[in-house]
């Protein structure tokens, strides 16, 4: 029998909108025991990004949002992108909705781009029955999108089974396509202001109090939310691209039906369209490009928690230098484990289903390796 919140636990979740409101326990609620969380994450994604791949590590791993999304028809669930995977939760009865999505990003993944992309949907109730616990949190990042933040260990726990084998889930068949209509990344590279792009994980140790953890945390959030950080653009939003750039990466997501180009000629054309409408800045069809990068700027996902603090940020290197000795120093004390990487850029991968509505959601990357070289440079759990 499903729970009594059922479907509706998210949507019922009190929302904060301080994003410094995620070390507060009492912001978190637990997952009903019979909901899944669904899992990805792509295999060798280091090599990938070092061979200068991370366009399409992060546009695989946005896929697996967008599918799911396209088969609820919504993105109001909680999600977490982790620039090489991304996990969700939903309710049990939506749970072979999960696994076809999964399994078809896999299978495109492998297609498009010969990624191996691991998937594993695990029950809350087996992390449960390990010690674990799922709550959630629903965070606003403007007034019309939503980023759930996950606690309780049992998603990092869940990802670790997923890595060993367990739960897994074969990739559908070759050629099956998913529904990734609105996944696009038209945007160009982001350049800091401030002078650096910082990745930063931040992950409590196996034996943290976590008072002393969440002490941390709040130690780096007053940092990054000083004048020498922000968020990874500017109040105008990010450069525009050239109207190709990027196009043969958003091509792979059209199901074109064989050999048919009319589809693709649609991208290329709409494509060309929007590059029309944000150069000239004026209005068309319903849409306003200024109101749509304000919207975008809000919109966009740079700070996250899920079993750790992840954040993106553009900041200057003297606060890089101040975040790496406070982290090295809480690593010493066994509070945290840390990654950080630096770069010269951010990317953005968009999730658009209509350009005339406030709820599109943006995911921020740095752009030469971001969460994924981060989390290569931290050292291993004890």
């Amino acid at each position: 029998m499903e729970s009594r919140m059922g479907g509706d636990f998210y949507a019922r979740l009190p929302v904060f909108d301080h994003f410094s409101d995620l070390t507060d326990p009492g912001r978190y609620m637990p997952v009903p025991d019979d909901w899944v969380l669904g899992l990805s994450d792509i295999v060798r994604s280091t090599a990938a990004i070092q061979s200068g791949r991370y366009k399409e590590v992060n546009t695989a791993a946005a896929a697996v949002i967008a599918a799911v999304a396209n088969k609820l028809g919504t993105s109001e669930f909680p999600f977490v992108f982790g620039g090489d995977g991304a996990s969700f939760a939903l309710p049990a009865s939506q749970s072979d909705l999960a696994r076809e999505a999964l399994s078809a990003v896999a299978a495109w993944v492998r297609d498009a781009f010969g990624f191996e992309l691991r998937i594993a949907l695990v029950p809350v109730s087996d992390i449960r029955a390990q010690g674990h616990d799922v709550r959630i949190a629903r965070f606003s990042a403007s007034p019309d999108v939503f980023y759930a933040m996950f606690a309780g260990g049992g998603l990092a726990y869940a990802e670790r089974q997923m890595k060993g084998g367990v739960f897994a889930i074969p990739p559908a068949p070759s050629g099956t396509l998913p529904d990734l209509t609105g996944l696009s990344c038209r945007f160009d590279e982001i350049t800091p202001e401030r002078g650096v792009i910082l990745s930063l994980i931040i992950l409590p140790t196996a034996t943290t109090d976590p008072e002393a953890f969440n002490t941390l945390v709040n130690k780096v959030l007053v940092l990054a939310e000083g004048q020498e950080a922000g968020r990874p653009m500017s109040d105008r939003g990010p450069p525009l691209a050239s109207p190709f750039q990027g196009f043969g990466i958003e091509a792979k997501t059209v199901r074109t039906g064989g050999f048919h180009l009319w589809p693709v000629l649609q991208l290329a054309a709409g494509r060309l369209a929007a590059f029309m409408i944000f150069r000239t800045g004026r209005s068309f069809g319903g849409f306003d490009p200024t109101r749509y990068r304000h919207q975008l700027v809000e919109n966009t996902d740079f700070r996250k928690f899920d079993d750790g603090l992840r954040m993106t940020l553009d900041c200057t290197p003297a606060l890089a230098d101040r975040l790496e000795v406070l982290l090295q120093e809480a690593e010493r004390q066994g509070i945290a484990r840390h990654g950080l990487h630096r770069q010269e850029a951010a990317l953005m991968t968009c999730f658009v289903p209509s350009p005339t509505r406030a709820d599109h959601i943006h995911f921020v990357d740095g752009a030469m390796g971001g969460y994924a070289m981060a989390a290569q440079a931290m050292k291993p759990a004890l």
